[in-house]
């Protein structure tokens, strides 16, 4: 007697593997933001036309090609994949990578490179550089690297990116060119300089004044950590140094009316689809649109449809 198919619902076949999440992708016109963040399993988030890596938690192959990685603290899903790092870029025909790290880390994140280069019995090219919270490293042409203050579990830091810009002085405006080379000529500044930051990047963090500064308040992209947002969660997330939905509320009321809100690093154990409600039911209506959720991935994919129809438009 033929016997019928195996049923795929039969409970005594396996279950598949667990699929892996799917790279968040945002566009906010001129950067991308793409990578993966979901809180204590992994975060790495990438900035191409930045050239910079915020974390690396793991190592998908399209955060490679970023010359620089920003480590925020030392915490396994934030620093995991920084050997892989290393190793692929030169693999992948890639100039040695740099990566970015409080001072406290860079003793140890050294130490860890070697034993790698004890167990693979090769010499990984890589560079550690210390960079301490208001210091700052040009990672492109006028463009720089500056870590800011958070508050953590463990020492941390958020950064910043920053667009060096330069401006006539008021008083030098409708002189005849000959007499502005003149005085530069003899040493007299002409220009006045500023920082505009772009994008910031908070890593792991509780709330509190250290985040309502200048960069984080007036950059273009803000990419902030939200580990929680159940209604009584909020202690929760003040235990473990995090970010709740109602603290994102607050810094959406304070933001400029250009900056794009993108939030990183939410559990596992909420569902997107709530995610998706209880962000709607908190920030309000004329601001909704411009906070996303990073692993969103049908609503950034929907969004980013539109993005490209109205740009062939």
């Amino acid at each position: 007697m033929p016997q019928a198919p195996p049923d795929s619902q039969d409970a005594s076949l396996p279950a598949e593997p667990a699929r892996r999440p799917q790279l968040g992708f945002v566009y906010t016109p001129p950067f991308r933001v793409q990578g993966l963040s979901i809180a204590g399993e992994e975060s790495v988030v990438a900035v191409p036309e930045l050239d910079v890596c915020f974390d690396i938690g793991s190592c998908p192959k399209a955060v490679l090609p970023s010359p620089f990685v920003a480590l925020t603290h030392g915490h396994m899903d934030h620093v995991a994949g920084i050997a892989y790092y290393f190793s692929q870029r030169p693999f992948q025909g890639m100039s040695a990578g740099t990566v970015v790290c409080p001072p406290s880390l860079r003793d140890g994140l050294d130490g860890l490179m070697k034993a790698w280069q004890k167990i693979e019995r090769q010499k990984t090219p890589y560079t550690l550089t210390p960079l301490a919270d208001g210091e700052m490293l040009e990672i492109k042409n006028n463009h720089f690297l500056r870590p800011f203050r958070t508050v953590h579990t463990v020492p941390s830091s958020g950064y910043s990116v920053l667009e060096k810009r330069t401006k006539l002085k008021p008083k030098l405006v409708g002189m005849p060119q000959e007499e502005i080379v003149r005085r530069k000529n003899a040493g007299e500044a002409i220009v006045d300089t500023r920082f505009v930051p772009l994008v910031s990047y908070t890593g792991d963090t509780g709330w509190g004044d250290h985040l309502l500064i200048p960069e984080v308040l007036e950059c273009r992209v803000l990419i902030t950590e939200c580990t929680f947002m159940e209604r009584g969660h909020r202690r929760r997330a003040g235990v473990g140094k995090h970010l709740h939905l109602d603290h994102i509320v607050e810094l959406v009321e304070q933001v400029g009316d250009e900056t794009d809100v993108i939030l990183t690093h939410l559990s596992r154990r909420t569902h997107m689809n709530d995610a998706r409600k209880a962000l709607a039911g908190a920030i309000p209506a004329d601001k909704l649109d411009r906070v996303h959720l990073l692993m969103d991935s049908r609503t950034n994919r929907e969004r980013f449809a539109q993005q490209q129809a109205q740009a062939v438009a």
